[in-house]
């Protein structure tokens, strides 16, 4: 038996499980477990114990539950309504309305935070609440925030783009700044469906208010001013160097306290209750990635993901052929890896193959970010899927259809980076000057 059969055969068992109402993490656990009993020789108990520590027992995640727990405390206190009502006038006259606020603080937020998880399911927690109250369809709302969330990863800093750096050796801040224009064309597209969608279908959109004057428009916006400067103060602390992202989690933990004390909207029942919605996501959460990581080492002791790099650079393919075939290879492997891992498991082969085809790195490496957004909210193992359906209630199947249509909008994006190289590289190249 080919470990590529190994690999198709361990996939089905995932999709059965998950399919008979296994708990995600315990299903990802118990593929990792087979695969490693059956087909390595290695001792599958030990590798347990290991990755449940290693992914665990990071410095840098210590970031996620903080900044969950910031999205907590505003949605349990009136900050996250006032903001609302001050974005509300601004964006009456744009089809859409409230619904662009999704992608608006997945961008923003995703650039603080750096990662597609924590991304998805604070900004979840502020704007759904809100959302529904006003009437917004709640379809939309689910499939904006599930691929919206993944702009964690794509718009730096990005401890993705860091991993794919180092393992291309290609410069990180190259990297970085290639992020910026995709990301910004991404929430372009995101936003333009929309619009389009709510045209279309505007019996479906809630009655827009009233007018508003621009004296009462600055009236109202002067709800935004808090949490404004609240993101604005991280941004400048991570931007400067003067904190960490983990350090600005625990400054936009504290601000938020602040500021809910401040507007008299946090009581001890209020902060009780948030610190424990903070504590179950964050559990869940991290349940999911302990599971992964274990699935993860035993993709790396089968080899399937070298062997599938392999048998793809045994091909010798064209350029444009090779890099519709990885296209299809890394979304094979999204479904049972994170992103970092499916990085990590094919540089070694697929980059030479890359740069021999005459494909700069650092485009690739964008080009790879994307592939990995998607694997995101494709199932089985759509990570922002489960986050969405552990804090919503949806089945994961139900929020992965209603992702669809933006789903589309990773893949014009893709096409777009594809047909024109140079929204990846004019920033990089504007900035530092061409790539030697």
């Amino acid at each position: 038996m080919t470990m590529l059969t190994v690999g198709g055969s361990l996939l089905l068992m995932m999709c059965l499980l998950l399919g008979g109402g296994v708990w995600i993490a315990m299903t990802l656990a118990i593929v990792g477990w087979v695969g490693q009993a059956f087909f390595t020789s290695t001792q599958p108990g030990m590798n347990l114990f290991s990755a449940f520590w290693e992914s665990n027992a990071s410095w840098e995640l210590a970031a996620l539950p903080l900044f969950i727990w910031m999205g907590e405390i505003l949605f349990r206190s009136r900050l996250s309504e006032e903001m609302f009502e001050g974005l509300a006038p601004w964006l009456n006259r744009i089809p859409g309305r409230l619904f662009h606020t999704t992608v608006l603080g997945c961008g923003i937020f995703g650039s603080v935070s750096g990662s597609s998880a924590a991304t998805c399911a604070t900004i979840s927690k502020v704007a759904l609440p809100e959302l529904r109250r006003r009437g917004y369809d709640e379809r939309i709302a689910l499939g904006s925030l599930a691929t919206a969330g993944t702009l964690g990863i794509l718009i730096p800093p990005s401890i993705t783009m860091v991993v794919y750096a180092v393992a291309a050796d290609a410069s990180i801040i190259r990297v970085f700044l290639a992020g910026f224009l995709p990301g910004l064309l991404l929430m372009g597209l995101f936003s333009g469906y929309i619009a389009w969608w709510s045209l279309r279908h505007p019996q479906r959109m809630p009655a827009a208010e009233p007018p508003t004057t621009l004296a009462e428009k600055l009236r109202r916006s002067r709800q935004l001013i808090p949490c404004a400067a609240l993101i604005v103060f991280i941004l400048w602390a991570l931007v400067s160097g003067v904190a960490t992202a983990t350090e600005c989690a625990a400054f936009g933990v504290l601000g938020s306290l602040v500021l809910a004390l401040w507007s008299r909207s946090l009581n001890w029942a209020s902060f009780r209750a948030g610190l424990l919605g903070a504590a179950r996501t964050s559990c869940m959460i991290m349940f999911i990635l302990a599971g992964a990581a274990f699935l993860t080492k035993t993709m790396a002791f089968t080899g399937i993901p070298r062997e599938l790099a392999e048998w793809v650079g045994s091909l010798h393919l064209p350029g444009y052929a090779l890099i519709a075939v990885l296209v299809v290879v890394y979304l094979v492997l999204g479904t049972a890896l994170d992103g970092i891992s499916m990085i990590v498991l094919t540089a070694a082969v697929v980059m030479p193959m890359v740069q021999q085809a005459g494909f700069d790195l650092v485009w690739f490496g964008i080009f790879v970010i994307l592939l990995v957004e998607i694997a995101e909210v494709t199932p089985p193992v759509g990570f922002n899927l489960f986050v969405l359906q552990n804090m919503t209630g949806r089945d994961s199947n139900v929020i992965a259809r209603a992702a669809i249509p933006f789903f589309g909008c990773l893949v014009v994006c893709i096409a777009l980076i594809t047909a024109f190289p140079a929204i990846v590289t004019v920033v990089p190249d504007w900035l530092m000057g061409p790539a030697r």
